[in-house]
């Protein structure tokens, strides 16, 4: 039986990738020890689900065999899933058979960055598990996605896409489906800048919206001076900011790096929009 995820009030997803070679923090996680103590922190300063990843889809990267998904991936689940009961985990992949171990072990959400356009058969196998589908938009391949992307009408095509699919995922039976526009995924600056400050739109498809800002390029680009862009590590003013926005706009889970910082932001929100 699948947990039933709430987004009543926003929630803080936090990011555990498992790979060496992760854009913000690939290598930092590099054993099953160190993984449990970062989703320990993560819980207790307030993640409600951890994404674990063992393929890092960052901008160029080349993709990872299934076998050794499977190797990053599951000695992390088989031990974290029972240790920490309340938490939901979700798996981050595009892999059917990645996607089924974890699923088996306890794993009670698939973030699909392809949004079932490389394995179409990862909603089925949502539906037998009664679990949640993330549904992302990206454009091309992680190898090529940054490629000078183009869109005729940016929030048009996302919507669409995600509509399409999410419907696909209902009729094959998904009950719990989540949206994400896919920040920096065949996104220009620019593109992401309009899915950020037209998120509302994203709302109408009548999924909750997932946004993953966090420490991207597109804050680096932003807060750039005469040194070039700013480094991955000081991007968290950055990212609280485009989050805080997001979550103005309606963003119902926030993908993040630094829990407790998000947390902290959500928080201030939450006690803001009770007076309003």
């Amino acid at each position: 039986m699948g947990k039933a995820l709430s987004v009543s009030t926003p929630v803080i997803m936090g990011v555990l990738n498992v790979t060496p070679d992760s854009f913000s923090d690939g290598g930092e996680i590099n054993d099953t020890r160190a993984a449990l103590r970062r989703i320990e922190q993560m819980v207790s300063e307030g993640a409600c689900i951890i994404d674990v990843g063992g393929e890092s889809t960052r901008p160029g990267s080349d993709p990872v065999p299934e076998d050794e998904e499977i190797s990053r991936v599951m000695p992390v689940l088989e031990e974290a899933i029972p240790a920490f009961p309340q938490t939901i985990f979700s798996i981050d992949t595009t892999k059917f058979e990645v996607a089924q171990r974890a699923l088996e072990c306890g794993v009670q959400m698939v973030n699909d960055v392809s949004g079932l356009k490389r394995e179409p058969g990862l909603a089925r196998l949502c539906a037998d598990h009664e679990a949640i589908l993330v549904l992302m938009h990206s454009k091309g391949s992680p190898k090529t996605m940054q490629n000078q992307p183009e869109y005729s009408d940016v929030i048009g095509e996302i919507s669409r896409f995600l509509q399409i699919q999410a419907e696909i995922a209902r009729k094959s039976g998904v009950k719990q489906i989540v949206v994400d526009p896919g920040m920096g995924f065949g996104k220009t600056l620019q593109h992401n800048l309009e899915i950020i400050a037209r998120l509302d739109k994203f709302r109408q498809i009548g999924y909750p919206v997932l946004i993953g800002a966090s420490r991207k390029s597109m804050i680096g680009r932003i807060l750039a001076d005469e040194h070039g862009d700013r480094p991955v590590n000081k991007r968290l003013a950055g990212t609280l900011s485009l989050h805080y926005h997001a979550l103005m706009q309606g963003a119902d889970i926030l993908r993040v790096h630094d829990v407790r910082e998000a947390r902290d932001s959500l928080e201030v929100f939450k006690a803001i929009s009770s007076v309003l």
